[in-house]
């Protein structure tokens, strides 16, 4: 096994000397997140054969039933293999039929996304676009709504990541359900870092990934699916245009013990892992509010600027990159430096912000005030001057909280 560090290639041969090994950074990115010793101790679990071992099929059942519970939802879940993007993409590949309109609920980069997929199995989207810098007004949406309703299904994210914005599905959901709507949720970056509650909100297909607030490492999907999404994927008049898209495949796997495709099941084993410390970690919500108003209180003291009027996810800080600097030498300087790793954005707001990640398993006081300190030394030695020290200021609002 080879790995690459400061451009010197080193061969580990022994299985202690890859459990010893240190990241090369400290990922506090918006996802993928750090991950428990645990989680991947459990991915190097010795397996068998995911197509014909039934143990390994009872216990795929049990972390989608765990998932379930955590979603607060009777409906079926499904892990797929492969990132997120893939529970995005399976959900319109399974609902869309040529020329069906689908309403794409688009106040973000993830938001206006979906009409790419809509559009590539024949769908015909219509955007409702608002401002990107705060949540989904309800009540506009609701006398858009009133004029405007024919639509198989709608799609909505929770948490749009490139700029943090959180919508509220717990409202938006039910008013879709209203005009008989189904209803499609992004929650990638927002579920176990934020409620969501499947059942309560009419939440037809939700969608969610490992990478996220779950901490674990990149690789799977999952979603949850309603008896009347199956019932329109069921109707529909004709077949779904993708094999592993396809999310009837997976209808009945467990009956008849067998999978669409060879499951990536050491991945599962540690996804499995991370959903045991998710169920654990009953104040996980509460720590994530915690610690996002705290770094929100921090970073306009010391002078930044966020970039959402309002309505942030617990899972993300979105800033503004200070006048003078670029994102990519603050990026750069924050991980050679001193071994933390954050993130800019992309597509519209590519080189205008920065992305402080505080989800999962970097949701914690320590590594969070080890990110602020590390962006405070940061900035200064490029030539931004913070009016305060974001890790002193940092550690006073999460306590006083």
């Amino acid at each position: 096994m080879k790995e690459k560090n400061n451009s010197q290639v080193r061969v580990l041969t022994q299985p202690e000397d890859i459990q010893k090994e240190e990241a090369m950074y400290k990922m506090m990115t918006p996802g993928p997140t750090m991950v428990a010793p645990s989680v991947l101790e459990a991915r190097s679990r010795v397996f068998g054969n995911p197509d014909t071992d039934t143990d390994f099929c009872e216990e795929y059942h049990r972390v989608c039933r765990e998932l379930a519970e955590l979603l607060h939802t009777k409906n079926e879940v499904y892990i797929l293999g492969g990132e997120g993007i893939l529970a995005l993409e399976a959900a319109c590949a399974s609902l869309t039929e040529q020329g069906d309109k689908v309403l794409v609920i688009d106040n973000g980069i993830f938001g206006k996304g979906f009409a790419d997929f809509v559009k590539l199995y024949g769908g015909e989207p219509e955007l409702y676009t608002v401002d990107g810098h705060q949540p989904v007004e309800v009540e506009p949406l609701r006398r858009f709504l009133e004029k405007h309703h024919d639509y198989k299904y709608a799609t909505v994210v929770h948490c749009d990541t490139p700029s943090g914005v959180l919508n509220d599905i717990s409202v938006i959901c039910p008013l879709l359900k209203e005009y008989g709507i189904l209803t499609v949720v992004d929650a990638v970056a927002s579920m176990f870092g934020e409620e969501v509650r499947v059942d309560d909100w009419q939440i037809d297909i939700v969608c969610g990934g490992s990478q996220k607030a779950l901490s674990a490492p990149p690789g799977l999907a999952f979603v949850s699916v309603s008896e009347a999404a199956v019932t329109a994927m069921e109707k529909r008049k004709t077949p779904i245009a993708s094999f592993y898209c396809n999310l009837l495949t997976f209808q009945n796997y467990y009956r008849d013990k067998w999978f669409p495709y060879t499951m990536p099941i050491s991945d599962i084993y540690g996804l499995a892992e991370a959903v045991r410390l998710v169920k654990e970690d009953t104040g996980r919500l509460d720590r994530h509010q915690t610690i996002a108003a705290a770094v929100r209180k921090t970073v306009e003291k010391a002078g930044l600027r966020r970039y959402l009027k309002e309505g942030d996810a617990s899972t993300v800080t979105v800033i503004r990159v200070p006048e003078g600097l670029t994102d990519q030498a603050v990026i750069d300087t924050m991980r050679e430096q001193y071994g933390i790793l954050i993130s800019g954005s992309f597509d519209v707001l590519a080189g205008k912000v920065l992305r402080l990640g505080h989800m999962g398993y970097n949701a914690n006081i320590e590594d969070v005030a080890q990110m602020l300190g590390a962006l405070t030394k940061t900035l200064e030695k490029l030539g931004f001057s913070c009016k305060c020290d974001m890790e002193e200021g940092f550690q006073k609002f999460a306590k006083i909280r």
